[in-house]
């Protein structure tokens, strides 16, 4: 390449290992997260499908017991059910394979455009290993169910037909009509007693939209601590280090004339309103261990104020020591307590590391330390910043106008604090997982709608008796509603604690995989509002599967519902 460009033709090289490895890290971190999402979406769609198939021959008992008294045989009753349930299972799958091909596009042709390849597709494998898992679900789902139903002596399969079996949370309904509740309140909140099987699968699909949802609120939470400890940005007012100029081979130094970081740190200090503050230095030195050159970030003043977030260890107090990143620990060999030598300089320094910061820039090449003990080395501090947290009752707009007219002969000029975006990949992270729950939710408010759906069909005549004696459409709706009420909080109070516990086995693992180790400010994210809400949210989801059927149930007439079998 060289000697096909022109002089000065190339300003800069990286192996392409380097840029392997940082693909890798930006790829990795979405690993853990979808696979958690990946797992929760799998054993909910198990569980609706189940449930659905399962159901759907429940409330075929009677046909069953008609078809083994026309002649059919246990294995000819099972076959025929499954076969009823492939085929929109069959219509199913193919809509969805076909869905997920179309939503595969874009994606496709992005990947195309970025990496220069050509027709990217979804893999043959991947569609026949769906079409054959869900039919495969859906089969033995529905055998196991039909199985049951098939043993069952064709004067029980007439009997039973859609009720319920004699007797089945009486004790309950007693119970709940001594409570001081409006009937069909009461009526409702002892159905799940009824068929207790139902209800735990309905409560089991609440419980894992539960999960969701918790499991992205402390989502989101980590990444915004995440974010707090990347920006280093606690301070009120920061004067940025003054941008160097550029040639055809990186930063010129000297050609733009040098601010005196001194003379600007007496300016902020001398400014009215001026609390602590502190100033930071950026030099290049080498490390053994470490190829290239590391960022030895040198202060002056007192910056454990700024934001810095500790992983274990503790801040340096004096000359002699510095904290490191995690990923430098990792490269290095090296742990706390330790010490490292600074190549590069005027002369070598050694440093000691007494604590480990949270900090995901530079690939963790960055060493933080006091610029007092540099001194020997006679570093360049010209890539100076100061940090500044005004005094309590001082307005930060009228604090910088002032200090910037100061400031103003120096050649800098200060700016409001505070933190910057958190960047492309926690956007994204947020984004998806905003959709996934909503996906997760959705589904799970499916399957209480299927659940109640079939309850209330079952119960068509028993509901024509109650409104014959004089329940009204709201009483309808309260009843049906109330039926899966204690459901939803049970499942919802059950699936924070399960929410807390997915989201401290995915956030490390997210951490792991960009070399980084969370403190426990960044996993212990729950307060009271973060775990109070996804416990209602259970009973939220219960709700809005609850509604369709609920209004059906109150419109059904009353001679219509009593003439059903």
């Amino acid at each position: 390449m060289t000697k096909a460009l022109p002089p000065e033709g190339i300003v800069g090289e990286q192996s392409w290992l380097t840029v392997r490895k940082t693909a890798e890290r930006d790829t990795a971190v979405y690993v853990p997260f979808l696979v958690a999402f990946g797992v929760l979406g799998l054993v909910m769609s198990v569980l609706i499908v189940g449930n659905v198939v399962a159901s759907a021959v429940g409330t075929g008992t009677r046909r069953i017991g008609v078809l083994k008294a026309l002649g059919f045989t246990p294995a000819q009753v099972v076959r025929a059910y499954v076969g009823q349930a492939l085929i929109p299972a069959a219509v199913g799958t193919a809509l969805g394979v076909l869905v997920g091909h179309l939503l595969a596009v874009p994606v496709m042709a992005e990947a195309e455009e970025v990496y220069g390849a050509s027709s990217l597709a979804v893999a043959p494998g991947v569609d026949l290993a769906v079409v054959a898992g869900v039919l495969g679900l859906v089969a033995a789902t529905a055998w196991a169910s039909a199985w049951r139903a098939g043993r069952l002596r064709t004067v029980d399969a007439l009997a039973v037909g859609r009720a319920s079996a004699a007797g089945r949370g009486r004790w309950a309904a007693r119970r709940a009509g001594r409570l001081p509740l409006p009937r069909p309140v009461a009526l409702g909140l002892a159905r799940p007693f009824a068929r207790p099987g139902r209800a735990l699968a309905m409560g089991t699909a609440i419980l894992f939209g539960a999960v969701a949802v918790t499991f992205t609120a402390g989502m989101g939470a980590s990444l915004g601590e995440v974010m707090r400890a990347r920006a280093h940005d606690a301070a009120d007012v920061v004067v940025p280090a003054p941008p160097p100029d550029f040639g055809p081979r990186g930063p010129v130094p000297g050609k733009r004339p040098a601010v005196d970081p001194a003379a600007v740190a007496t300016a902020v200090g001398a400014a009215a309103g001026t609390g602590k503050h502190y100033s930071a230095s950026t030099v290049r030195a080498a490390v053994s261990g470490l190829s290239g050159t590391v960022d030895v970030i040198a202060f002056t003043g007192d910056a454990s104020w700024g934001g810095y977030t500790m992983v274990a260890g503790r801040w340096f107090a004096g000359p002699g020591e510095a904290v490191v990143p995690t990923a430098f620990l990792a490269a290095t060999g090296t742990r706390i307590g330790d010490t490292v030598t600074l190549n590069g300089l005027a002369e070598p320094v050694p440093v000691r590391i007494v604590g480990e910061v949270l900090d995901p820039r530079k690939e963790g090449k960055q060493v933080f330390t006091d610029a007092s003990h540099l001194a020997s080395a006679h570093p360049d501090l010209t890539e100076t910043s100061h940090h500044i947290a005004v005094e309590p009752g001082t307005g930060v707009t009228g604090y910088v106008e002032a200090l910037n007219r100061d400031l103003a002969p120096l050649g800098v000029t200060a700016r409001a604090g505070g933190l910057e975006s958190g960047g492309d990949m926690v956007d994204t992270l947020n984004a998806l997982s905003a959709i996934l729950t909503l996906l997760l939710v959705a589904v799970a408010a499916l399957g209480v709608l299927n659940g109640v759906l079939l309850d209330t069909r079952e119960r068509v005549r028993e509901i024509g008796v109650h409104k014959a004696l004089g329940m009204t459409p709201r009483g309808t709706v309260a009843m049906v509603i109330t039926s899966v009420v204690v459901t939803g909080l049970v499942a919802g109070v059950l699936g924070v604690p399960l929410g807390v516990a997915v989201h401290g086995r995915v956030v490390p693992a997210m951490g792991d995989s960009v070399e980084l180790r969370f403190p426990d400010s960044v996993i212990a994210v729950y307060g009271a509002a973060e775990l109070l809400l996804p416990a209602l949210g259970g009973l939220l989801i219960a709700v809005l599967g609850a509604l369709l059927p609920a209004g059906w149930a109150a419109r059904a007439r009353t001679a219509a519902a009593l003439r059903t079998e």
